[in-house]
């Protein structure tokens, strides 16, 4: 197993420790409805409406003693459901996220799958797996973490290690990639941050085509803050420029991105406006961000995406979520009462006038019990990102309809 050597030494870190502690955990159902317009090429292969149920567990667990660290999340996941068939029938497809937890093109295996079955898939991993040192101005971790990086509340194209999907409702953990992990602090609270993570190809070797190594620097200046990093990231450069201030009683953040790649130079950049009021006797928070992805195509390419393979590639690998060039998305966060929180998002296309309009709610049920509902009304005419791509296939789109996830939660 490629983790045995890694596995034995953060034992060996535990046991000098003599630590071993249980923090924390939590248990999630989910289940989504989702459905297909008449002329959707995905009601053609599953039907309408699919029906997902899957559960989550999630036990952390870690250790400490002195300057020494170590940490590990088990979790135990359960897929059931027409997603499971889609995301097969479509394999390959940089429209459709695999439903398949793997590592495949991870440095260590620390997967392994209990029961795969048409129309189920019960699995096992350790999503968080590392060892560290904290100094008095100095971090070190080696092994499976999760790192997030940017200034973009909605669209963050300056995080590219494993991030979520804009309109994903459940944020709370993200995957972990393994790496090792630095971070140097000044006196003055300004700090260098530094990050390599280890990947494998299709055939399982490691090497500088799929790493990524990855230099951060963090700064105060005056009321404001200051975020410069340069990587190299699969066979790209990327160097940005980002950063946060107050204006007024709101506060502005952005990315500016530049990536080199091998066919071409594309500039990226992200701006987004917050600011929190009380209206209506209810405490307020919203968030208005402009994106604009400089991988993009605009409406007429749609129908030639594989030929824009440095766009494809960050779809297939989860680092792109968008297929047009201008985006403007906004939301509100509403405490309808104490317990409940309401906000409603949208995601629009400037390009093609298609969105995404997303109700989110969250209620806590009870002591350590939550429940999150969402509901998903995509809108736009034929032949747009949202309303539904064309497909090689006549009458036939790659289009979705309204969908709702429903997620119960328990946290111990």
């Amino acid at each position: 197993m490629r983790s045995s050597l890694f596995i034995l030494l953060l034992l060996t870190c535990g046991a000098k420790a003599e630590l071993l502690q249980f923090n924390s955990g939590h248990a999630k159902g989910q289940y989504q409805v989702a459905s297909y317009p008449d002329d959707s090429l995905l009601r053609e292969l599953v039907g309408t409406p699919t029906h997902d149920i899957n559960g989550d567990l999630r036990l952390l667990v870690g250790g400490d003693q002195d300057r020494l660290n170590w940490k590990a999340d088990y979790q135990l996941v359960g897929r059931s459901g027409d997603t499971l068939d889609l995301s097969r029938a479509l394999q390959g497809s940089f429209l459709i996220p695999s439903a398949d937890l793997n590592d495949d093109h991870r440095l260590m295996d620390l997967t392994r799958t209990i029961s795969d079955h048409d129309d189920y898939v019960l699995v096992h991993r350790l999503d968080r797996l590392h060892a560290g040192y904290t100094g008095d101005q100095a971090v070190l971790r080696v092994g499976r973490q999760a790192i997030s990086w940017g200034n973009g509340l909605i669209y963050n194209p300056v995080d590219f290690f494993n991030p979520f999907d804009p309109a994903a409702v459940d944020k709370e953990y993200k995957s972990g990639d393994d790496m090792l992990y630095g971070q140097y602090l000044h006196d003055s609270g300004n700090d260098f941050e530094f990050v390599a993570v280890w990947r494998r190809d299709k055939n399982g070797n490691t090497g500088n085509e799929v790493n990524t190594q990855t230099l951060k620097y963090h700064a105060f200046i005056g009321e404001g803050e200051l975020d410069l990093l340069a990587a190299r990231h699969y066979d790209d450069d990327i160097v940005s420029v980002g950063g946060l201030n107050n204006l007024g009683g709101a506060i502005v953040r952005g990315d500016a991105l530049l990536t080199h790649t091998e066919l071409d130079t594309y500039a990226s950049a992200v701006i987004n406006l917050s600011y929190s009021w009380v209206g209506f006797d209810k405490n307020i928070s919203g968030v208005l961000e402009y994106f604009f992805n400089g991988m993009g195509v605009n409406e007429s390419q749609y129908q030639q995406l594989e030929q824009h393979p440095d766009l494809t590639k960050r779809l297939q690998r989860g680092e792109l979520f968008t297929l047009g060039r201008h985006y403007l998305a906004g939301g509100l966060n509403i405490e309808m009462t104490p317990l409940f929180m309401f906000t409603p998002n949208m995601f629009f296309n400037l390009g093609d006038s298609s969105g995404l309009v997303q109700l989110v709610g969250n209620y806590d049920l009870a002591q350590n019990w939550q429940i999150l509902l969402a509901g998903n009304l995509p809108f736009g005419g034929k032949g747009t990102e949202f309303g539904g791509l064309d497909t090689p296939i006549d009458g036939l789109q790659f289009s979705t309809g309204p969908s709702l996830f429903a997620q119960i939660a328990f946290y111990f």
